[in-house]
């Protein structure tokens, strides 16, 4: 579901007014060819608990859409039938007006996750690991007093059991992110005050490790986030470098802001592009960090990979625009994202062995992001009618040097139209936002959708076409290789930054305010 108004951070916004112009390409369209063959999928339609409502998670900076899914389940968030009321925190309730709870998918049953109380209280659901363990947040019965409100604290799933995993010290945190050791990670708050925080005390980067909470530090500032764990206890975040406030939107908390890596107790510095602020957005199994930083001058962001050849940050580039925004990473190395092209719009892009790839844009459309990638080279993603994402979107599936609408991959009788195609696992299984008949809007009455495909891994699915459809071969127009371009000023349309550093500790609900795909990805779970 849509990353919520988060109290601490929503990055997508900044990254969306940073890098999408109004600009139509005809570079990357694809063409017909025989040669792209794709497998048919099965709908599996969540539905919801009785509200307008339900989804997956979708890709921002603090939460991980690939999360929502391993290999024989799925998690998310579904609308009750019951309205929210003054004292329901709306960093943990959906927009809609309606309570909603954490779900998961399993063995074609959808289960109520429930709350840390048997009140109307909201849950959410942020990330499973392979053991089917589930990290998220709850609001408690207590009330905030400070935001005059339920509290809301990360949660802890385990056969059927919720467990508070408590704060700092303060009154709100959440758990982001797991990997199959049982370590969590995400923020929560203490007891010192803080103006510029996101709860009126420091917001800091947490562990915990058999249900013990660990603060993690900073980088010489106040506060800090750690949405990400690999499979190795490796966790990225964003903190703060100093006291000082910049004035920058982009800077976690308006404070200098980097990532970092934290590794048997230590944070290192991953520093930025020469800008103020850089955010961590992915985290692969092999260490690797991939996200966006200011380049010198702050008027515009970059992809980049940690580390570089040389161990320090490394730019990749553009497909000739001025702008670039990864979403996520596998452990081959091969880096999936958007960026801009020659006209300086918003188009999916394949980086690997240091050269970007244009992946394209649906016929007819305008704009395109790749989402997710997983370690078979299968991409997911989705185009767009509208340059800047808003209106009609087609999920988008990426394979065998071949782009096909998955719409045209699902029964022609299905009630799903496949809207945002968030995440795809190793088996193929690719986690959807879609709109059922007579929606048609995702953000207002979308469904979280799970489609299976039809192929040598899944024998014997009722209702599964096992036929293969041919695609578009990809037309990549301008392969660029990295370090030959990289405009360092932004293009004038472009408006002016929002602050994507305003609200943070919420799971996520539908996706309201959404990102054109800025996905923060541990792929400890894929």
């Amino acid at each position: 579901m849509k990353s919520r108004l988060i109290i601490w951070l929503a990055v997508g916004v900044v990254v969306f007014a940073m890098s999408v112009p109004t600009l139509l390409t005809a570079q990357g369209r694809m063409k017909e060819n025989q040669e792209g063959k794709h497998h048919h999928y099965k709908v599996i339609d969540m539905g919801t608990f009785g509200g307008p409502a339900s989804g997956v998670n979708e890709t921002t900076f603090l939460f991980t859409a690939s999360g929502d899914i391993n290999i024989r389940e799925m998690i998310g968030t579904s609308t009750t039938s019951v309205p929210i009321t003054a004292t329901n925190n709306p960093n943990a309730c959906s927009a809609l007006g309606f309570v909603a709870h954490a779900f998961v998918w399993h063995m074609d049953i959808v289960t109520d996750l429930g709350t840390l109380s048997e009140a109307d209280n909201c849950s959410t659901a942020n990330a499973i690991d392979s053991n089917g363990m589930i990290v998220g947040a709850s609001e408690t019965d207590e009330i905030d007093p400070l935001l005059d409100v339920k509290q809301q604290h990360a949660v802890q799933w385990k056969d059927g059991r919720i467990a508070d995993l408590g704060t700092l010290g303060g009154y709100e945190s959440i758990a982001t992110d797991i990997n199959n050791q049982g370590l969590v990670v995400g923020g929560a708050t203490n007891a010192i005050s803080d103006p510029l925080a996101c709860s009126s005390t420091q917001c800091r980067a947490a562990l915990w490790r058999n249900g013990v909470i660990q603060d993690l530090g900073t980088l010489g500032g106040p506060e800090a986030l750690a949405p990400l764990i690999n499979g190795r206890d490796q966790i990225t975040g964003a903190a703060n470098t100093d006291y000082s406030p910049t004035g920058d939107p982009l800077c976690f908390l308006a404070r200098t802001t980097h990532p970092f890596l934290w590794e048997r107790g230590r944070m290192t510095d991953l520093g930025t592009l020469g800008g103020t602020c850089a955010l961590p957005l992915a985290l692969n199994n092999q260490g690797q960090v991939v996200g966006f930083s200011e380049l010198s001058g702050n008027s515009t962001t970059h992809a980049f990979l940690w580390p570089g050849v040389d161990g320090t940050m490394k730019d990749l580039g553009t497909l000739g625009g001025s702008f670039s925004n990864p979403n996520d990473i596998n452990d081959a190395g091969e880096v999936v994202g958007y960026a801009g092209d020659d006209s300086n719009q918003a188009v999916a892009f394949l980086w690997e062995k240091g050269v970007m790839i244009n992946l394209g844009i649906l016929a007819g459309d305008c704009a395109s992001t790749a989402t997710s990638v997983n370690s078979k080279g299968q991409i997911v993603g989705y185009s767009s009618t509208a340059c800047d994402f808003t209106a009609v979107r087609r999920g988008v599936l990426w394979e065998h040097g071949s782009m096909m609408d998955l719409n045209r991959l699902i029964p022609a009788e299905s009630d799903i139209h496949v809207s945002l195609a968030e995440s795809i696992n190793d088996r193929g299984e690719i986690a959807v936002n879609g709109t059922p008949a007579g929606c048609d809007l995702v953000e207002a009455c979308g469904h979280a959708v799970l489609l299976i495909p039809c192929d040598e891994n899944h024998p014997g699915i009722k209702d599964c076409d096992y036929s293969l459809a041919v695609g578009h071969t990809i037309v990549a127009t301008n392969p660029v290789t990295t370090g030959t371009q990289s405009p360092t000023t932004a293009n004038p349309r472009i408006p002016a930054m929002a602050s994507p550093m305003t609200r943070l500790f919420g799971g996520r609900w539908m996706q309201w305010y959404r990102n054109p795909g800025v996905l923060v990805r541990s792929k400890e779970n894929k």
